[in-house]
């Protein structure tokens, strides 16, 4: 049984096209989002959510996805600060539990991780970190990609503290929006993703007391519960969201096809042998992906594995299934396919 209703999946369909077309915030499917539970879903039920597991997030992320991958991809954030409590909280940081807290009360986690030109990701940060003396930092950096930018109450991040004799470290805190020392750049406008509103976040003193920060690392790939809680989820639900993308093109063009008319032909696409052998082709290639994704999250669910590379390889299966679909399914659907 699915979290989210046909119905909910169903309205929040039909505003996707107006959030894309006016660039835009989905303020209403978070409302909705909010009002079925869907924020503190992936809270444990022993802190007052409803305990759903990895696989079943995934699979409301794919769906969710098929319905408006914009508004899929922003809540993937949230997902995935989640994911990392959990996983905190499994491998006995009691940090995570006030993530998980503040989840089930209804705060929304947004993703202030990358940076611009900084290909090293989660293994090493180009802000700065400063230590405050008392065990908190203030944060100076410009973060990209910052989805649900307008509407986060709670923020992970990461900067550098390089203060100290023991050589640099990476810090990992949650911001509360309230605390401000940040401002937003309203320079998100990407086609298709315009609803996740990832405007450039610039991290201007923004303070995180001792209670609010998660970790201080080494930097560089490490098998911290932090670094790993968060790459897991964050491969995870990718992977997820990007195979209900998959899912949907394929749907899209099976319907167009069916009324498309060939004068070559004179008969519908959908009785050309070699339209059909295409859209074969990537249902199959995305059922396959579908089921590895399936088979590598339960190990997140049941073995809560340490970092060994098993989760590079649901993004990279279902996102290049999802990209190399996206062609063979649009061509036969014409121009209309590339219309805003």
């Amino acid at each position: 049984m699915s979290f989210l209703s046909a119905e909910l999946l169903a309205a929040i369909h039909k505003r996707a096209a107006r959030h894309d077309r006016d660039n835009s915030f989905p303020e209403d499917d978070l409302n909705d989002l909010r009002t079925a539970g869907y924020l503190s879903a992936f809270v444990p039920k022993e802190f007052n959510g409803a305990g759903l597991s990895v696989e079943r997030i995934c699979a409301e992320q794919t769906a969710l996805a098929k319905a408006a991958p914009a508004t899929a991809l922003a809540i993937n954030m949230h997902q995935i600060i989640v994911g990392m409590a959990r996983y905190l909280v499994a491998h006995g940081n009691d940090k995570g539990r006030q993530v998980l807290h503040d989840a089930a009360a209804g705060e929304l986690f947004g993703f202030g991780i990358s940076e611009p030109g900084n290909d090293l990701v989660l293994f090493g940060s180009i802000s700065k970190a400063v230590p405050d003396g008392e065990g908190g930092f203030s944060f100076h950096g410009t973060k990209v990609f910052t989805s649900l930018a307008p509407a986060w109450t709670r923020l992970l991040t990461f900067g550098t503290d390089d203060s100290g004799d023991d050589g640099p470290h990476s810090v990992f805190a949650i911001l509360h929006r309230d605390d401000g020392g940040f401002y937003v750049k309203p320079d998100w406008d990407t086609l298709g993703m315009r609803a996740t509103q990832s405007n450039t976040t610039v991290l201007d003193g923004a303070h995180a007391p001792a209670d609010q920060v998660l970790a201080r690392i080494t930097p560089g790939p490490n098998a911290d519960p932090v670094v790993f809680g968060i790459f897991s989820h964050f491969s995870a639900f990718i992977a997820a969201t990007y195979q209900g993308i998959g899912e949907r093109a394929i749907e899209v063009a099976a319907e167009q096809v069916a009324t498309r008319h060939s004068v070559k032909n004179d008969d519908v696409y959908a009785h050309d042998p070699d339209i059909r052998w295409r859209l074969a082709d990537a249902a199959i290639a995305m059922n396959g992906s579908a089921a590895q994704l399936r088979d590598i999250v339960r190990d997140l669910d049941v073995k809560m594995p340490v970092m060994d590379g098993i989760t590079a390889r649901p993004p990279s299966c279902a996102t290049s299934c999802a990209t190399s679909t996206t062609m063979p399914t649009a061509a036969p659907c014409g121009c209309p396919s590339c219309r805003r």
